[in-house]
């Protein structure tokens, strides 16, 4: 299991390398991703009912069903998901982390981003969203979101979906927008 995730690592960050396509490339990959998103809007509502008022009062929120991360003193991530703007897709994005510093291993986990304001989404579609150490990801689980609240007009919950990573290192996170 532990060699998956250093192998998906690897993939991440010759995904990274080659530059990847915000938009999946079919109508049938677009559906499925579509389907992902919505199953993942689901399970964060499972693990934390509280997450509604995020979802009702936000401009707007990003949806990444699956980030693959791994790394070995560099890190690198890779996701893509379904941009919301008031409840309804408008298009899709994709997010690259970097990271350098004391790490080993490979995870996956799914995240939602939310956006308190209309600039904030306008600030995510043109790239000027970078989410650094200003902003840290909350682990979604029952009442987590109702000790949170936005930072720089950003508010970010993760689900792990499984994997082993040891990190102590510093990074950011950029995002890619692309209209249905």
């Amino acid at each position: 299991m532990k060699s998956n995730y250093l192998v998906c690592g690897a993939c991440v960050f010759l995904a990274i390398l080659a530059g990847c396509s915000t938009a999946p490339k079919s109508q049938a990959d677009r559906e499925m991703l579509e389907k992902e998103a919505d199953l993942t809007i689901q399970k964060f509502k499972a693990a934390d009912p509280d997450l509604q008022k995020f979802f009702g009062n936000s401009a707007g929120y990003a949806v990444l069903p699956s980030i693959t991360k791994g790394g070995w003193f560099l890190g690198g991530a890779y996701g893509r998901g379904i941009m919301y703007e008031k409840g309804k897709p408008i298009g899709y994005v994709d997010t690259t982390h970097a990271t350098i510093g004391l790490q080993w291993g490979g995870q996956a986990f799914s995240e939602i981003v939310f956006l308190e304001t209309p600039e904030a989404v306008e600030n995510l579609k043109y790239g000027k969203i970078k989410i650094s150490g200003s902003v840290s990801a909350v682990a979604a689980k029952a009442g987590a979101s109702k000790a949170v609240d936005y930072a720089d007009h950003v508010a970010v919950f993760t689900l792990g979906e499984g994997g082993l990573m040891l990190e102590g290192a510093v990074g950011g996170q950029k995002f890619s927008f692309r209209p249905k």
